[in-house]
């Protein structure tokens, strides 16, 4: 794939070989998450507090090595160990376990995350969920896939009839506690703790809305491709597309009519 593709060409370039390789990188964290899944883990945290194992680790490891072989030229942006620039203008970003404290915990909600993005831009996304073997693959041109099966997000117009996802309410702010309960005052009820899997259920028709916040690249970015390819829009609170310089804040919905009514409801302007 040459280094020199347009931008407004680059979800057209995402070959079958592409895909793949992606499909290859996310078996690898799959087999190395499910060795350790419930077992005995050694846990430290970081300066943030947030747990990081040795799982953690070697699954980015393993993907970084995957990469620098197979596209020597991409760079690779990790949660773990940063990221290893090149002057490529395409890039796999990772996070080996989305949702760490479910994993450690027995919980199999957790996932990993894998994105390839052309100038910032996610155009390829993969949301793999190891303990209950369900697979996302996403392409704004090529669709989205679980498990190889296309799936589409639902057809769902109306807030009041609307399904709200969240990992925690631990990850807003005291200003996003009230916006995000003002939004979810306006729909059917809320639901907390499915980590990246909220996203995968959302592009498979399940869940109409994800707000989040406190999300880093490597939460977020693999996302994209995902909701976008199954016909949903993910974007920050302020509706602008997501890339490697977002905020933290997330809202994914499962159709325009329904994002523009959620977008809305996070204005701060709007909560009282």
């Amino acid at each position: 794939m040459p280094d020199d593709t347009p931008k407004d060409a680059a979800t057209e370039m995402i070959s079958d070989d592409l895909v793949a390789f992606a499909d290859h990188l996310a078996d690898t964290a799959r087999d190395l998450a499910l060795r350790c899944f419930r077992q005995q883990l050694e846990v430290e945290y970081k300066s943030d507090d947030t747990p990081v194992t040795t799982v953690d680790r070697e699954i980015e490891q393993a993907l970084r090595q995957q990469v620098a072989d197979a596209y020597p030229a991409h760079s690779f942006i990790g949660e773990e160990f940063g990221p290893q620039d090149t002057e490529s203008p395409w890039s796999w970003v990772v996070d080996p376990i989305d949702g760490t404290k479910s994993f450690i915990t027995g919980k199999p909600t957790f996932g990993s995350l894998i994105a390839l993005l052309h100038e910032r831009t996610p155009v390829l996304g993969v949301i793999e969920i190891p303990a209950l073997k369900e697979r996302w693959v996403g392409n704004a041109d090529r669709g989205t896939t679980c498990n190889h099966t296309t799936c589409r997000t639902s057809d769902t117009t109306m807030l009041a009839d609307a399904t709200l996802y969240a990992t925690t309410p631990d990850m807003f702010s005291a200003s996003e506690q009230k916006r995000f309960d003002h939004l979810s005052q306006a729909t059917c009820f809320r639901v907390f703790g499915a980590d990246c899997y909220a996203y995968g259920l959302l592009a498979a028709g399940h869940v109409d809305l994800v707000a989040e916040a406190d999300m880093a690249p490597h939460d977020f970015l693999a996302l994209v491709p995902v909701v976008e390819g199954a016909g949903g829009i993910i974007t920050n609170w302020q509706g602008n597309p997501l890339d490697l310089h977002s905020s933290g804040q997330v809202l994914a919905a499962a159709n325009t009519v329904l994002h523009e009514q959620a977008l809305a409801r996070l204005d701060p302007t709007a909560v009282l």
